[in-house]
């Protein structure tokens, strides 16, 4: 039995819907685009924000690529998943939320739909830098990421 998360179910659907069915089709800009998401680069923190129910992703300008891919993944989770303003919530309900987008954040970037087909990910071959390379993560984020996917497989 192959044993998946909500959030893994929903990344999957989601880029499914949008025809992104490999690694190489994973392009921040585009799904932006798809999803109406507005995208600005600045030179202050990532963030989203909504302005007359439309969504506005604001990244980091001084940020790698990579760096960016990952941002706007944590980002998109507060548009797809919360609402409210974080400055008038909670200190532990903000907390949840940044939790939430965090974790939304590593299977977005590094699809385990993604990491199971064979056409896509060579199982002999999938080594951090492997996976770092073809999702374009840093190296820390892709153990991270490795660690969880195979913490799961064993589980289920």
């Amino acid at each position: 039995m192959n044993y998946t998360t909500h959030t893994e179910n929903f990344i999957k659907d989601l880029y499914t819907r949008m025809g992104i069915l490999s690694p190489l089709q994973l392009d921040f800009q585009s799904i932006a685009m798809q999803l109406g998401i507005q995208l600005f680069y600045w030179p202050d923190k990532s963030q989203a924000l909504f302005l007359n129910e439309h969504a506005y992703i604001f990244l980091n300008e001084e940020l790698t690529n990579q760096q960016q891919w990952q941002d706007f993944c944590h980002e998109l989770a507060h548009v797809l998943l919360h609402n409210g303003h974080q400055g008038r919530m909670s200190s532990l309900f903000r907390e949840y939320q940044e939790n939430k987008a965090n974790n939304f954040m590593y299977h977005a970037c590094i699809p385990s739909f993604m990491l199971d087909e064979p056409e896509h990910c060579d199982a002999s071959n999938l080594t951090v830098q492997y996976v770092q390379q073809l999702f374009n993560v840093e190296y820390d984020f892709a153990v991270k990421r490795m660690n969880q996917y195979i913490s799961n497989k064993q589980l289920f």
